[in-house]
């Protein structure tokens, strides 16, 4: 089944580092030039739902301890499966957009 944009891009935010809620926030804003803003009530709602998906786990032990409020979040191999899944899906449906004269050349 197709990920929701909001838990692709959390995935994707988690793949190259560890996060904390905030961090996973702008990771998204930063690398979708600003075009994807995540909102505080969509990232926990979409985090608990990763969280019960065996998608993500919440770290024990904080990378930073510059506020022990924060909670940091780690991609788990399952979730790293998942979400190359979709962006295999993603390009498999580009590459039929494109081949029908639709969507970006190139």
């Amino acid at each position: 089944m197709p990920l929701q944009e909001a838990a692709f891009h959390i995935l994707v935010a988690l793949g190259d580092s560890d996060k904390h809620g905030y961090a996973i926030m702008q990771d998204v804003a930063d690398r979708t030039d600003g075009n994807v803003r995540l909102n505080a009530g969509t990232l926990y709602t979409t985090i608990r739902r990763l969280l019960e998906q065996g998608l993500i786990i919440e770290l024990d032990d904080r990378p930073d301890a510059d506020d022990e409020r924060r909670r940091y979040y780690c991609l788990t191999a399952a979730g790293r499966r998942e979400v190359a899944e979709e962006a295999s899906r993603l390009q498999r449906m580009l590459k039929l957009a494109k081949a029908a004269g639709l969507g970006p050349r190139g």
